[in-house]
């Protein structure tokens, strides 16, 4: 009869994630996973049977999070440019404050190319983000807020690409007031 579980495997999830997002898939060890969860390299296998499973379960807890975040946003009812606003200031915000990355974008770069199943999940988790950021500009022109010459897709692309593009530029070690000038002037643009 197996043991039950002594540990909460949300939280042993999330730790992964921020070890993952520290260094990684590549450079995170089953060491520095242990270190991270608190956990024993056997409970770690036992709980999440490779490496790459706990990688995909912190992918989807995080994806889940943060587009969840992402789409309770882009459904208030502010003005888009209010909306976009709040949300370039927070990915400002987490990127000097926590300093970690974002694991959908370092995933992206290092592991979407040659793992299909990461790939599928990141192209869902970007459509999920997609239309939320399309239907709140869709909204925004038939509203007048924005000219009905923008189109709705191009609009949601662009807020997404700025979005990824601040986090990049802080991987680089963009300073909080140049990744505060990007936001402004995309938020301007729209």
């Amino acid at each position: 009869m197996a043991r039950p579980r002594t540990f909460d495997e949300a939280r042993a999830v999330e730790a992964a994630a921020d070890a993952f997002r520290r260094t990684g898939y590549e450079g995170t060890s089953t060491d520095a996973l242990c270190a991270a969860t608190g956990l024993r390299r056997s409970s770690i296998y036992n709980a999440f049977t490779s490496k790459h499973d706990l990688f995909m379960r912190a992918l989807r807890q995080y994806v889940e999070t943060a587009t969840g975040r992402i789409v309770e946003l882009m459904e208030d009812e502010a003005p888009l440019r209010e909306k976009v606003r709040e949300l370039l200031d927070r990915i400002v915000r987490e990127e000097c404050e926590d300093g970690l990355g974002c694991l959908v974008v370092n995933t992206s770069i290092e592991l979407a190319p040659r793992d299909a199943e990461v790939a599928m999940l990141l192209e869902r988790d970007y459509r999920r983000r997609f239309e939320a950021v399309r239907a709140a500009c869709a909204r925004a022109v038939r509203d007048g807020e924005i000219s009905a010459e923008r189109s709705p897709e191009a609009l949601a692309h662009f807020v997404l690409s700025q979005v990824s593009g601040i986090r990049v530029a802080a991987r680089y070690g963009a300073a909080r007031a140049e990744m505060e000038s990007v936001a402004a002037i995309a938020v301007a643009a729209l």
